[in-house]
């Protein structure tokens, strides 16, 4: 009876704001890296490469990107679990992940060639998930297991709002970039994201309490790197059905956001596709917003499973739309649709993530889930060469092909959570 009763003063201790305080940074990391691809990298590197080879050299610098967060954020998760910090294992590594995005954040306005902004973008990417990573740690760590889902929810929650807010400002700087009226524009846009980073990591640093715990034993930087990736695949099945489902259901979403502004411009016809990709991710990002969180209290009640087969099938629903849509308003509806989706899956999934996760190892774990992320995020860039193939043979049939391979992504990533079998005590 006495174990009940803690449980539940804990879970009174924990409080509306602390959800806020503890997920903060994704705020400003998704503005961050939905404002660079959606927007600011596909109108830059119009700069540097030929018309009909947009699409794949995009999808190979994002792809490049995503590969290093596949190495970093596990790597960067297993060290800080093995921190003594006086004032925490996780927010070190945020404080100093944030400094070195705002120092590398320049690079993408003062590039002028291809191969430096690649350089930029990378050094970025590294940076970035330095801090993203171990962050990634404050929601198993620092949340009652029964308000895990509805911290969940408020992490995604938050996470579309960045991706939101700024969107629009963002496109509307780009767009007079686009019309040629000179560098300031891109620099006005650059310099809000670096302020917005700035802010939310000073937040998080000030704000969030971590608990003195129990430290994982620190091993030698050989063994710590090799245990960073290691899972034993007897005794984590589920585990890797899950992270297998997770990269799947995730390309969809990349891929029509990489891709966005070029289909439109190329299959749309749309004359300022920076507005109307602006437009379509503020679509996507309200139907995020009414979704996510609902979905992620009801995960609480009924289980992940449910709510993340749903988003699976009405996911697949909204590909079949935006197939069929020729006019600003159809492509606009199937937004409505897979923003519905995404937002289920966003919650659905992080909730399943911790519910699956070995503990005391909580950002390793978690970090893995995120490099599943960044895997099937990282296959769906390479989707860029493919369109630009395709479209070679027969003006748009690229794009057509993209939309096919993001139905098969949603039908077998929702096959396979089917599968996934939740802890005893879940």
């Amino acid at each position: 009876m006495n174990q009940h009763a803690s449980v539940g003063s804990e879970v009174k201790e924990f409080g509306r704001f602390d959800y806020v305080k503890i997920t903060i940074l994704g705020f400003a990391l998704t503005a961050l890296w939905g404002s660079l691809h959606s927007i600011i990298l596909p109108l830059r590197l119009i700069d540097f490469v030929e018309e009909s080879q947009k699409n794949t050299y995009l999808g190979l610098l994002t792809f490049t990107g995503l590969v290093i967060t596949m190495a970093v954020q596990p790597i960067i998760g297993a060290i800080s679990d093995r921190s003594g910090f006086r004032w925490g294992r996780r927010r070190p590594y945020i404080l100093l992940g944030v400094m070195l995005s705002v120092l590398f954040l320049p690079g993408i306005g003062l590039a002028g060639s291809y191969a430096t902004i690649f350089i930029s973008y990378c050094l970025l990417q590294i940076s970035s998930n330095m801090a993203q990573g171990p962050f990634q740690a404050f929601i198993p760590e620092l949340v009652p297991e029964g308000k895990r889902g509805r911290a969940s929810g408020i992490k995604g929650l938050l996470e579309i709002l960045g991706g939101v807010a700024l969107v629009r400002l963002i496109a509307y700087f780009m767009g007079n970039y686009f019309a040629g009226k000179g560098d300031p524009w891109l620099w006005l846009a650059l310099g809000v994201l670096a302020i917005l980073l700035l802010g939310a990591m000073i937040a998080t640093v000030l704000m969030v309490k971590e608990r003195p715990g129990v430290i994982s034993p620190k091993l030698p930087l050989r063994s710590t790197l090799y245990k960073s990736f290691k899972i034993d695949v007897k005794t984590n099945r589920n585990f890797i059905l899950f992270l297998i489902s997770r990269g799947l259901v995730s390309m969809p979403g990349v891929m029509l956001q990489v891709f966005a502004l070029y289909y439109l411009m190329d299959v749309i016809g749309i004359a300022n596709p920076a507005k109307t990709a602006a437009d379509l991710l503020i679509v996507v990002g309200v139907c995020l917003l009414v979704t996510v969180y609902p979905a992620g209290r009801l995960s609480d009640r009924i289980g992940r499973k449910p709510i993340i087969v749903s988003a699976g099938i009405i996911g697949a629903l909204g590909v079949v739309l935006l197939f069929f849509s020729k006019s600003y308003m159809y492509v606009m509806l199937s937004g409505v649709v897979l923003g519905i989706a995404n937002g289920a899956l966003l919650s659905g999934c992080w909730a399943l993530a911790t519910d699956l996760v070995t503990r005391r190892e909580e950002a390793r774990y978690l970090g893995l889930t995120m490099l599943a992320m960044a895997g099937g995020s990282a296959l769906a860039r390479l989707i860029g060469p493919v369109i630009d193939f395709f479209n070679n043979f027969s003006a748009g049939l690229g794009y057509q092909v993209m939309l096919l391979v993001c139905f098969i992504c949603f039908v077998a990533g929702t096959l396979l959570i089917i599968k996934v079998r939740l802890p005893a005590s879940n």
